[in-house]
């Protein structure tokens, strides 16, 4: 059997052929893979990043609006208590003299009762405990700590 001779493709043949196996191709002419969150939805975090996020963002708040009485506060965030507190129940955060608050993940989530579970709320929930907790170490009312964020407006 004679061998037959290749033909040399025209032009437009050769822009409209596929490329050869191995570069950016896919799979069945679906296009180049993905990964499974797409470029497009934002980066997945856990429980215990968003809330130190938030702890965080309401203490630089708080130290942008008095810098001189909370130039030193020393925040931990710890997941339960080592003992209860209170007789009624478990404390949400707790205050050691002279600039030292710890505040507890997992009950300030678990014993929180938001009538709607979404991100505003915790986000709120989280705030109003760090503010509290910043409010006792400094023996002042809550609301005279940033009125305009957190009190009526």
């Amino acid at each position: 059997m004679p061998r037959r001779r290749r033909e040399k493709k025209s032009e437009n043949a050769r822009r409209q052929a596929r490329p050869e196996r191995g570069l950016a191709r896919g799979r069945h002419g679906r296009g180049i893979r993905s990964s499974v969150a797409g470029p497009y939805l934002p980066m997945l975090t856990g429980r215990v990043v968003r809330f130190e996020n938030h702890v965080a963002d309401a203490m630089n708040y708080l130290r942008a609006a008095n810098p001189e009485r909370l130039a030193n506060v020393q925040v931990d965030i710890a997941n339960v208590p080592k003992t209860l507190q209170h007789s009624d129940g478990m404390d949400r955060f707790h205050v050691e003299a002279p600039n030292r608050i710890i505040l507890y993940r997992v009950a300030i989530d678990r014993l929180a009762r938001l009538h709607c579970e979404d991100p505003v709320h915790y986000r709120m929930l989280v705030e109003r405990c760090v503010l509290q907790a910043v409010a006792e170490l400094l023996g002042s009312d809550p609301w005279d700590i940033a009125p305009e964020r957190f009190g009526d407006e």
